[in-house]
C-alpha cells in the first residue's frame, strides 16, 4: 500500500477519534475510559466515512482513484472528515449508553 491509500483512512481515524473523544467528554455519566473512546472514535471513523461516502456516491475508498487524485488534498474531502467525526462521535454514544446500561 501507498501512502495514498493509506492518507483517508488516517484522516477518518483520527476525525472519528476526536468525534470519540468529544462525545466521551459530553456523555459523563457513562464513565468511558480511553480505550473505548478511541477504538469507538477510530473504528466509527472508518465506517462513517464509508457510509457517508457512499450516500454521497463516493462509495468507498478506491485505491485507483486515491493514487489518481494523489495527495493530502484529496484526503481531506467531506467524507472523510465529516463521516468520520460522526462515524466515531455516534459509536462512542453507543458504546457508551450500553456500557452505562450494563452497569446498572
Amino acid at each position: 500500500m501507498d501512502m495514498n491509500t493509506l492518507l483517508p483512512i488516517i484522516v477518518q481515524v483520527i476525525t472519528g477519534i476526536i468525534g470519540g473523544q468529544a462525545v466521551g467528554a459530553a456523555l459523563k455519566q457513562a464513565a468511558l475510559g480511553q480505550l473505548p473512546k478511541i477504538l469507538g472514535g477510530a473504528i466509527g471513523g472508518v465506517g462513517g466515512a464509508a457510509i457517508l461516502g457512499s450516500l454521497l456516491g463516493g462509495g468507498t475508498v478506491d485505491p485507483a482513484t486515491a493514487a489518481a487524485a494523489g495527495g493530502l488534498g484529496s484526503a481531506l474531502n467531506l467524507e472523510n472528515i465529516v463521516g468520520g467525526a460522526g462515524g466515531g462521535a455516534i459509536l462512542t454514544g453507543i458504546i457508551g449508553a450500553v456500557m452505562n446500561a450494563m452497569k446498572k
